[in-house]
């Protein structure tokens, strides 16, 4: 950023329009801005900050009034300011609210801030905002800074410096806040906090719903619930230096032990329902003994009833002894006959697969009697099968001879029809030759016509741009022409007015002068001397014979007379400038009408439109020659390619006529008689097949003979041993294995009644029930249900007991679930109240008890410390060094202060030191190498804008001459790369050292400013 030119109108202590020539004090790189205590020097760089943000440096923007005191009281306080950023040349015209007269009436109305920002483009100011809030964006995104950090940067102010050189550290926090950007680390201390209460909300929600399980269980037992012990509160004692941090307590920690309370209730209502299942126990067993006595009884009685059932089946069974012997002889019979009956049926299978083999034989030597002769014998079968397997041997190389012969014919009607296919498609191709030639001439033809219609195109354009133009300058014309004959008007009234105001004003001065020579006259005395000539003579004294004029009539005149004459002015600003632009617009357009420029502009356009139409009907047509072309070229080859396969096709066809011909003949030969050569062989095959089926039932018949003669003499060996004469004495005595089960049933059951009731006549405990007396049944049965209802009883109880538990079971399993869900929300809490406390810097485990915007801004105070220890070390000799330190200072007294201290390192002693022990000359090299420091690190803050025009405010006074040869060196060394460094002082020895300055001269009526170089 580089000022050039500042005016000030109304502003501070200047009453007038002063102009300031930055670009002629920065010429000199180094200037100073002198002037007597109060005469504006800082009001300058107030105007300059005020041109750019709108408002002025540190507690001087609080007061509203920017309005000089000593201006007219109708002239608007003003600030025009000239400024490149970023290689843009701006103008601001910005003024700030002021009251001023009412131009009817008495009293005063507000005129409320102004802004006019403006660029420098191809020599002209084009406006680019007139909104206060939308220029103030486009000036701070330029320079990148806010106005806080502009003044910090660019005008380093007297004074605050110092003050940040002894500041404790919640003041220096502020300074620092104010020009870097931590506000995100606040607002993640803040959202920190929020999350320590939103998780703290959590965790208390959880521990509520597993408090509600634990009243639902106390009200399920009847036991009173545990309570609780609140949260801890107050802060956690921080750790003594050296020793580590102390993990805060578990939060809502006796809300643990509401599981293990449960799983004690639980244990009780376990015991009471073992008590119950045991009462229910000793109640079983009493029902269990009364319902042992009667089935003991009923028991008996049944004993009694089998043991005379015994007798009678005994007396039954001796009268069917006859017929059990009968069964057991007819089934010792069908046993033996069991272990023959095989033999015997294989016997008559045997027999008929003899038959069956001797049949099928007769009938396969019948079916091939006319191939060897009835009768034939089983070798000459074979042979003859042989001698036909040979042939179709032989047959078989003959199969790739007709397989040949079948793939030549279809080559050779795939051929005739692809001749039938090409033959056309030659014939379309020649005509196709004929006509394309033709076609191609007469669209290059067209084509070469379109395009010289179209060369006209940007003749075309042109001319219908040059006709807009024309025709634009003419409406804008006709409007100047409207516009200046009204501010013709304006400005004659306004010479009128400016004339009869400038009167107005001599006659009231005259008049007041007149007035003053007469209240002059009334005061002479004969003899006394005259007060202006001394004369004691007064021959003609002045008189007057209207009232006298006053000095306030008079400003009012002489005050409506420069407001007249600025309008009078601005008018013929105003008629000189549409002049001009009406001169220049007749220049171009000269008297011609609107509608006749507007019909040629309408002609111009149809003659583009035609042009542009025709243009695109070359390229049009451009693409069809390209298209004719094509298609003329790969007509040509396809006629020579059809040509070719032609060629082709008929040499192959005639090969495949010679081959398929000498295919024939060789396959005539092997096929003989037969109609073809498959039939042959399938003959052959037949053939060979029914002699070798003959040969194989001759084997088969010869085969079943041997295997039946076998089984006959089998058989009969078995049946003798067996003791029976013949295998039909078999058959007879066989019995099926269902009619043998039926015997072996009706025996078995003759036996089991046999031993069953032997068993029974011969059982003790049947005899002695049938020797004991009958017992009392009825009398038992009672006794049954009288235990039957005590084990109900019992039963009940233990349901009850049992529904309890489960109940118990359900409710510590959610009360297990919310204790669950509680912990990780508490632990979320432990995390969140752990974090907020680090970031603020108030818990124990911040060893250095800094917050975390404040640990931010102590490590941009430490890049300031390094960059203004690179000048400290030069204005103080190599003596002084700034040093950051995070120990609190004696009045930071905050939670999460401190981290931001400072202190001089003296190279003398070597000892560190309190910047309050400094001297006024000492702090005031230090303030100002932390101040340029400071202005390094927020210029790489604030991207790199490069401030090339920069103030030091005061303070120099403090200086001995070594130390301000130091100080100057340093300063000297600021203009590197073309920056101006201007020095607010009034400090005499830098007025004969820097030749080029601002001087600022104050008197009653206001401020004035002058630049010597």
């Amino acid at each position: 950023m580089r000022l050039h030119r500042l005016e000030i109108t109304a502003f501070g202590p200047f009453s007038g329009t002063e102009e300031i020539d930055f670009d002629a004090l920065s010429n000199a790189g180094l200037f100073l801005i002198q002037g007597q205590t109060g005469a504006g020097k800082t009001s300058v760089l107030d105007a300059v900050c005020f041109a750019l943000y709108g408002q002025v440096p540190g507690a001087r923007n609080a007061v509203k009034g920017l309005r000089s005191d000593h201006a007219a009281a109708g002239t608007a306080p003003r600030v025009m300011l000239e400024v490149t950023i970023r290689g843009r040349r701006l103008r601001i015209h910005r003024s700030p609210a002021w009251d001023r007269p009412k131009l009817r009436g008495s009293g005063t109305t507000q005129e409320k801030a102004k802004v006019l920002l403006e660029e420098l483009e191809h020599g002209a100011w084009i406006a680019l905002s007139t909104r206060l809030d939308e220029a103030g964006d486009q000036i701070g995104q330029l320079l990148g800074m806010t106005a806080a950090q502009f003044c910090q940067v660019a005008m380093l102010p007297q004074g605050e410096f110092a003050s940040f050189l002894r500041a404790g550290a919640e003041e220096r926090r502020k300074v620092l806040e104010r020009l870097f950007a931590a506000e995100v680390y606040t607002q993640v201390e803040k959202w920190l906090a929020d999350r320590r209460a939103a998780t703290g909300r959590d965790a208390s929600e959880l521990r509520a719903a597993a408090e509600s399980v634990a009243d639902r269980i106390a009200e399920t037992t009847g036991a009173p619930p545990p309570r609780t012990a609140p949260r801890p509160s107050g802060p956690v004692p921080r750790p003594r230096r050296g020793e580590p941090a102390a993990e805060p307590d578990e939060p809502f920690g006796d809300i643990q032990a509401l599981p293990a309370w449960a799983a004690e209730l639980a244990g009780q209502h376990h015991d009471v329902r073992r008590s119950a299942q045991e009462l229910l126990g000793g109640a079983a067993e009493s029902v269990e003994a009364a319902r042992a006595a009667y089935d003991d009884a009923r028991g008996l009685v049944d004993a009694r009833r089998r043991h005379t059932d015994a007798l009678r089946r005994r007396d039954v069974l001796q009268e069917g002894a006859e017929e059990r012997s009968r069964l057991t002889s007819r089934l010792d019979a069908a046993a033996r006959a069991d272990r023959v009956v095989p033999l015997v049926r294989n016997l008559t299978d045997r027999t008929h697969r003899a038959k069956s083999a001797h049949d099928s034989a007769g009938l396969a030597r019948s079916r091939v009697a006319a191939l060897v002769g009835p009768g034939a014998a089983e070798d000459v079968l074979a042979k003859a099968e042989r001698s036909r397997r040979d042939d179709m041997a032989a047959l078989d190389a003959k199969r790739a001879v007709a397989q040949r012969l079948t793939q030549v014919t279809a080559e050779g009607h795939r051929l005739a029809a692809e001749r039938e296919r090409l033959e056309p498609e030659e014939a379309r191709a020649a005509a196709s030759l004929d006509e394309l030639p033709a076609v191609l001439e007469q669209r290059r033809a067209a084509h070469e016509d379109a395009r010289i219609a179209a060369a006209v195109r940007p003749g075309a354009e042109v001319t219908v741009q040059d006709a807009r133009r024309r025709l634009g300058l003419a409406e804008r014309r006709d409007q100047v022409l409207g516009r200046l004959g009204q501010a013709e008007d304006e400005h004659r009234a306004a010479v009128d007015a400016a004339q009869t105001a400038r009167e107005r004003f001599q006659e009231l001065r005259q008049a007041r002068l007149e007035g003053m020579a007469a209240a002059l006259a009334d005061d002479l005395k004969p003899g006394e001397p005259c007060l202006v000539c001394g004369s004691t003579e007064h021959p003609r004294p002045a008189s007057t014979l209207g009232a006298l004029i006053g000095e306030d009539d008079e400003a009012r005149a002489e005050s409506a007379y420069d407001q007249a004459q600025r309008r009078r002015e601005d008018a013929s600003r105003a008629v000189e400038s549409l002049r001009a632009e009406r001169d220049a617009m007749l220049e171009e357009v000269k008297e011609t009408g609107v509608a006749e420029l507007a019909a040629e502009l309408e002609d111009a356009e149809r003659a583009l439109a035609a042009a542009v139409a025709a243009a695109a009907e070359a390229e049009r047509l451009e693409d069809a020659v390209h298209r004719a072309e094509r298609e003329l070229e790969q007509a040509r080859e396809r006629r020579d390619e059809i040509a070719q396969a032609l060629t082709a096709n008929r040499a192959r066809d005639g090969e495949l006529v010679a081959e398929q011909a000498r295919l024939r003949t060789e396959l005539d030969a092997a096929r003989g008689d037969d109609p073809s050569l498959e039939a042959r062989a399938q003959r052959l095959r037949r053939e060979a097949d029914g002699l070798a089926e003959a040969v194989r039932a001759l084997q088969e018949a010869d085969r079943a003979a041997g295997e039946l003669a076998a089984a006959r003499a089998e058989a009969k060996a078995a049946a003798a041993n067996e003791g029976f004469r013949d295998p039909a004495e078999v058959t007879a005595a066989a019995l099926a294995d269902e009619d043998q089960a039926v015997l072996r049933d009706r025996v078995r059951r003759f036996e089991d009644e046999e031993a069953a009731i032997r068993s029974a006549l011969a059982d003790p405990a049947l005899k002695a029930a049938a020797a004991a007396p009958a017992p009392d049944l009825p009398a038992l049965e009672a006794a049954v249900e009288l235990a039957e209802s005590a084990r109900e009883a019992a039963v009940s109880a233990v349901a009850q007991a049992r529904r309890r538990c489960d109940r118990l079971a359900e409710l510590r399993a959610e009360l297990d679930g919310a204790v669950r869900a509680w912990r990780p929300a508490a632990e979320r809490h432990r995390v969140a109240e752990r974090l907020a406390g680090l970031a603020s810097g108030k818990s124990a485990a911040n060893r250095l008890g800094m917050s975390l915007s404040a640990y931010v801004l102590a490590a941009r105070l430490e890049q300031v410390v390094d960059a203004a220890n690179e000048r400290l070390d030069r204005m103080s000799a190599g003596r002084y060094a700034l040093q950051h330190t995070t120990d609190k200072a004696a009045g930071d007294r905050a939670k999460g202060a401190g981290g931001l201290g400072l202190r001089v390192v003296d190279g003398w002693t070597g000892r560190q030191r309190d910047p309050v022990t400094l001297s006024g000359g000492e702090s005031f090299i230090t303030s100002l190498a932390l101040a340029l420091g400071l202005a390094d690190v927020v210029t790489a803050e604030a991207g790199g804008t490069e401030i090339n025009t920069l103030f030091v405010d005061e303070g120099f006074g403090t200086l001995d001459e070594e130390t301000l040869d130091e100080v100057m060196d340093v300063l000297d060394g600021l203009r590197d790369g073309g920056r101006a460094v201007g020095i607010v002082s009034h400090v005499a020895e830098l007025r004969a050292r820097i030749p080029a300055q601002l001087r600022i001269a104050k008197a009653r009526a206001g401020s004035t400013a002058a630049i010597v170089v």
